[in-house]
């Protein structure tokens, strides 16, 4: 993982306040983790000079992974707008997956185009438990698509997430890590050394973390 490109879009994502610490006052994930951490990268689009330097990031990571895909995949709603923007600069085919199929019309769950045979290329914004991805891979394959790779911004690397990864044959390639964005967050003072300790104590014990700590 490029060193520089890791810290440039950490300094982005804080910048914007799109990654938060609460230790004192945790927020509760739609799963049940509780977590002093939030991510709100949907906050980006509102924020040209950092979203830039997101899908400028992306298109790095391509080229440093040596991709190779037909088609650019959205999950929306958070990975539609980088994906969109992403498939607009590498001059591709985009499409977009719904969290589920239509219930009027012609019931589709991909939108914008045949990826039948296709190599898909799938963007997220944020990785948790990889359900919503996992969902899209699934869409994908049902469709024809071809789906070994994924891009987000940032994971929060529960183990179980990459254990069904790993099951399904597909390669997580992200921008940043937390481990990077806790760095610069501390170096800015957005938290004090022991909230940093709590804050790291989340990563490490994420599922139990509020047991202890809420």
């Amino acid at each position: 993982m490029n060193t520089s490109l890791t810290q440039s879009i950490a300094k982005a994502l804080l910048k914007i306040k799109a990654v938060g610490f609460l230790p004192d006052n945790p927020v509760t994930f739609k799963s049940g983790i509780v977590s002093p951490v939030y991510v709100d990268n949907r906050q980006l689009i509102f924020h040209p000079k950092e979203w830039h330097t997101i899908v400028e990031g992306f298109n790095s990571l391509i080229d440093t992974e040596s991709l190779e895909f037909d088609v650019i995949a959205g999950v929306a709603v958070g990975g539609v707008p980088h994906s969109s923007a992403l498939a607009y600069i590498t001059q591709k085919p985009s499409v977009f997956i719904r969290k589920e199929a239509k219930s009027h019309g012609k019931g589709n769950r991909i939108e914008g185009g045949d990826v039948d045979g296709k190599r898909v290329l799938l963007v997220e914004d944020l990785l948790t438990t990889g359900g919503s991805s996992l969902s899209g891979v699934e869409a994908i394959r049902e469709a024809g698509g071809i789906v070994t790779n994924i891009l987000a911004i940032v994971s929060y690397g529960f183990t179980e997430a990459q254990q069904a990864f790993d099951a399904a044959n597909l390669t997580l390639h992200t921008l940043t890590n937390f481990e990077t964005i806790l760095d610069i967050a501390l170096e800015q003072h957005l938290f004090t050394v022991t909230e940093a300790d709590i804050i790291r104590d989340w990563f490490d014990n994420p599922h139990t973390w509020g047991n202890k700590y809420a």
